[in-house]
């Protein structure tokens, strides 16, 4: 690997944890920034050649606005939507669920866009991925409410939003 390419991965993940790092710490004071800075340069060093495999895709325009507009879908459509339909179906008199286990297939090929399909689809209420087949290229998700079986249309209902924006941002 070449050393451009080293420092690329170190700087990279040198300032993802650096702003976590602020952002958590909730303070921009000289002690917590020169301390944010030893922090993350030692964990970047570290996990530089672990957790970035391309550097080039890191300061892609077109991958970060997908992440935002991703990120803001995410947490005030998809969330607030699921939120509210499992809050009506707990409050229903008759308590409407159709509880199971499906099968939904992706087609990701990378690692990232499938962690962050699991996760989006787990930390939305009424989903949960309970495992993940990378030989069949499928998650099984416990459903609150499996109005189908079938792989192709339970994608579409439960992972497809997710999967078309971890395509544009990870793949």
């Amino acid at each position: 690997m070449t050393r451009v390419r080293f420092v690329g991965k170190v700087l990279g993940v040198f300032f993802l944890v650096f702003i976590v790092y602020v952002v958590f710490s909730g303070s921009v004071s000289t002690y917590d920034l020169i301390t944010g800075a030893i922090v993350a340069l030692a964990t970047s060093l570290i996990t530089a050649n672990l957790v970035i495999s391309n550097p080039s895709k890191l300061i892609q325009i077109e991958r970060l606005g997908w992440l935002l507009i991703y990120s803001v879908r995410y947490f005030f459509v998809d969330e607030v939507r699921a939120h509210l339909d499992v809050m009506r179906r707990i409050l229903h008199p008759k308590m409407p669920i159709n509880p199971g286990i499906v099968k939904v297939p992706y087609e990701v090929t990378s690692d990232y866009a499938m962690l962050t399909i699991a996760n989006s689809i787990t930390n939305t209420p009424g989903t949960v991925v309970v495992d993940v087949s990378p030989e069949e290229r499928a998650f099984y998700v416990h459903w609150i409410n499996a109005v189908t079986t079938e792989p192709a249309e339970v994608r579409k209902i439960v992972s497809k939003v997710f999967e078309s924006f971890a395509k544009r941002i990870f793949d």
